[in-house]
């Protein structure tokens, strides 16, 4: 059973709560309404957010000033905004001068983020440079590859002429407007790039209009978003084939030149690396094969493959190249950075690595430092997964090349581990 509801009581008759009842009553609620901000009030925007808009109102005021000649109106919209946007310590500034202490604190947060000075020994800048092959071959650049094809295209439509009809060439309205192009990404720091250049990598003869761009001239901050947009539209082999001929000379020659490399094309090694076969084919296996990388550019590269996170097929697959081919002192340096990332290697792999050191057996000149380190790496890394007779081998090898602190490691490291056959007999049981 339930509680009686109690009754309530009329305090007044029943003609006064009909009349009541058609009337609109004030609810008892009371609304808390903000309130509104008086003319006379000062209220600023945040600086980051101040500095971004006058940005863009800048940015719009110069496009319409290349457009229509209007600058008047926009010029003065932009210096109320301005008193409006900026807080009170900083209304005494340009923008200009904003903008460039903006630009300064992102250069250097960057710098400290991604960039680190090296700092190469002469001695063993000249040891490193003692494996280097002298017989250096001139450099291939997108330009040398377009020329030879428009040779041969000349040559075979010269013999081909009585069947076949000249291929048609570019329009010449195309043509300036790709020179256009490669104007802009010369002087390029930031924003959108131009629509024209985001259709390159659909064209079929996406080289030949490549090469109208002198990537040559590009500023460095263009090659970045140039790396990026044919990192996402290329295949495997073009985008090889542009890390090949326009990405890796451009790296070179900065590194040469000013004894560093730039932060944009360092981001640019590393936006590359999101296509790991064509960055291993483009960039990494010719640096190594043609045996005059210096020890400057092997650091480099070596510390983007260590801060980037690399599948195992491909990391197996350019180590097993790398061990196969004639020595020089970046192999060790790419090697080893390899071999700290712990990779579960195959077994083709690590018997192709026990071949590289091995094959040093009757080398009788005085190894860098580098190799001994490189090998000291692989053998705490990958030194139970071994067999008996390399590890015999491996330790005549110490007897031949000898270092005063590591290689007495490497005996040690050798000698207190299991060996291959060991760990198969252990799984047996």
């Amino acid at each position: 059973m339930g509680k009686d509801k109690k009754t309530k009581k009329r305090s007044v008759g029943l003609t006064e709560d009909i009349l009541e009842s058609k009337t609109v009553k004030p609810s008892g609620r009371l609304k808390q309404r903000r309130e509104r901000q008086g003319e006379s009030d000062d209220t600023y925007v945040e600086e980051k957010l101040s500095r971004r808009i006058l940005e863009q109102a800048k940015k719009q005021q110069d496009e319409l000033e290349a457009e229509f000649g209007v600058a008047s109106g926009s010029r003065k919209s932009l210096k109320k905004a301005q008193t409006l946007l900026t807080p009170p310590e900083l209304q005494g500034l340009d923008a200009e001068e904003i903008e460039s202490d903006n630009d300064d604190d992102a250069a250097s947060v960057a710098s400290e983020q991604f960039y680190e000075n090296i700092e190469v020994d002469e001695e063993d800048e000249q040891a490193f440079e003692a494996f280097m092959s002298k017989d250096t071959p001139a450099r291939r650049t997108l330009a040398d590859v377009i020329m030879e094809k428009i040779k041969d295209k000349k040559t075979e439509i010269e013999s081909q002429m009585s069947e076949r009809t000249a291929a048609p060439q570019m329009d010449e309205r195309l043509v300036e407007v790709f020179k256009g192009v490669g104007q802009i990404l010369a002087k390029y720091r930031s924003g959108k790039l131009p629509k024209a250049f985001k259709v390159i990598p659909s064209l079929a003869n996406w080289e030949d209009v490549l090469y109208l761009t002198e990537p040559d001239n590009w500023s460095a901050a263009a090659m970045f978003q140039a790396t990026r947009t044919f990192v996402s539209n290329l295949n495997v082999k073009m985008a090889q084939r542009f890390f090949n001929l326009v990405l890796l000379p451009r790296v070179r020659d900065d590194i040469t030149e000013y004894k560093r490399l730039n932060y944009h094309l360092y981001m640019s090694l590393k936006k590359a690396l999101f296509k790991p076969a064509a960055f291993f084919k483009g960039v990494l296996l010719p640096l190594c094969e043609t045996r005059t990388c210096t020890l400057r550019e092997a650091i480099i590269i070596g510390s983007l493959i260590s801060k980037t996170s690399i599948p195992v097929l491909h990391a197996s697959a350019a180590m097993l190249k790398i061990a196969e081919m004639d020595y020089s002192g970046a192999n060790s340096i790419f090697l080893r950075h390899f071999f700290d990332k712990k990779y579960a290697l195959p077994y083709r792999v690590i018997d192709a690595v026990v071949y590289h050191f091995l094959r040093f057996l009757s080398d009788q000149r005085s190894l860098p430092v580098l190799w001994h380190q490189s090998l000291l790496t692989f053998v705490q890394r990958y030194k139970e997964d071994i067999s008996t007779e390399q590890k015999d081998a491996l330790m005549e090898l110490c007897r031949v090349h000898v270092h005063a602190q590591i290689t007495a490691e490497v005996r040690r490291e050798l000698t207190h581990s299991k060996s291959r056959e060991e760990e198969g007999e252990a799984m047996d049981l």
